[in-house]
């Protein structure tokens, strides 16, 4: 019992020991992001993308398994070149939202993305019932907040806490400081309501197995369980869904794409609507992912609940 006792001690000094190695090197590298031409620093964060495909083993192997769920029908070939590539466009985007972190100038912000469909923001605005602005873990997502908060509309944002406080409320603050406001997943339910229903506006991410109220869709020909949130508010509220995604493109930009609202669909049967608005929002995501597969977060065990299993 007293080795037992010891090993537990000894790993909880551990992880702290890594998070606060991980918080400092976040620091440095913000820090470090700013001091060099910004195509200099991606080549750099793409390097660094490629070393961690060798050495994180548990993560290349969570990839290696999703691909293969997902492109069952490609070759060994394709799915590897596709996991390499995964890695090095997660350096590459983690390491523009690093060096965007001191940005408060939106002329400075403009640089580097380019938006395209937003006059679909401006026409569901423009309703007074609120929007939902529907989107992923693809690309830069955190750009998603950036966007919506530059432009005025105040966005609450959905999210998970880290497993290190700091981290986390470095994030916040980041988010925070341009006027969105992070509220953590599963918390503050009757805020997000009231705000949608004041014709405000909440930012949702549904495509990770997270452990809220979910349902089974499916999601590259996969059941999957898949967050109920964006149906919920969207049925509960009348809120506008507008899918809005990020992606890096060939020449370094950042593209932030706006669709048309999604029609929600309303039969009177609750459980079964919410399934299938999760299922047509979810159908969305995998189209955005399929045209940008290497920069979606692979390494995300998202097909980890079963069938079998339930929430509380």
């Amino acid at each position: 019992m007293h080795y037992l006792r010891g090993m537990s001690a000894w790993k909880n000094i551990r992880r702290k020991i890594r998070y606060r190695f991980i918080y400092v090197m976040v620091r440095v590298m913000i820090v470090l992001s700013n001091l060099m031409p910004r195509k200099w620093w991606l080549a750099v964060c793409g390097t660094l993308g490629g070393l961690a495909y060798n050495f994180a083993k548990r993560s290349r192997k969570i990839v290696f398994n999703n691909l293969k769920m997902a492109y069952a029908h490609q070759d060994e070939a394709f799915r590897k070149s596709l996991a390499r590539k995964t890695f090095v466009m997660l350096g590459r985007n983690a390491g523009d939202v690093l060096r965007a972190f001191p940005i408060t100038d939106y002329a400075r912000y403009r640089k580097f993305r380019i938006i395209k469909g937003e006059h679909f923001l401006e026409e569901a605005f423009k309703k007074g019932r609120g929007v939902l602005f529907l989107t992923a873990h693809l690309g830069a997502f955190e750009f998603v907040a950036t966007e919506m908060a530059f432009r005025g509309y105040k966005p609450l944002i959905i999210g998970t806490a880290m497993k290190d406080e700091r981290l986390t409320k470095l994030l916040w603050q980041q988010r925070s400081k341009l006027g969105a406001t992070a509220i953590e997943r599963g918390k503050e339910t009757v805020r997000l309501i009231k705000t949608l229903k004041s014709g405000g506006t909440v930012a949702i991410l549904i495509d990770q197995d997270t452990k809220v109220k979910s349902v089974f869709v499916d999601f590259f020909g996969h059941a999957c369980a898949t967050p109920v949130g964006a149906a919920l508010l969207a049925l509960r509220t009348g809120a506008a869904v507008v899918p809005v995604f990020v992606h890096m493109g060939n020449d370094g930009m950042q593209y932030i794409t706006c669709y048309p609202e999604v029609e929600v669909e309303q039969t009177g049967n609750e459980e079964e609507d919410i399934r299938i608005n999760t299922q047509k929002f979810t159908s969305i995501i995998e189209q955005e992912i399929r045209k940008y597969p290497e920069q979606w977060v692979w390494m995300h065990e998202r097909w980890k609940t079963q069938p079998e299993q339930a929430w509380s």
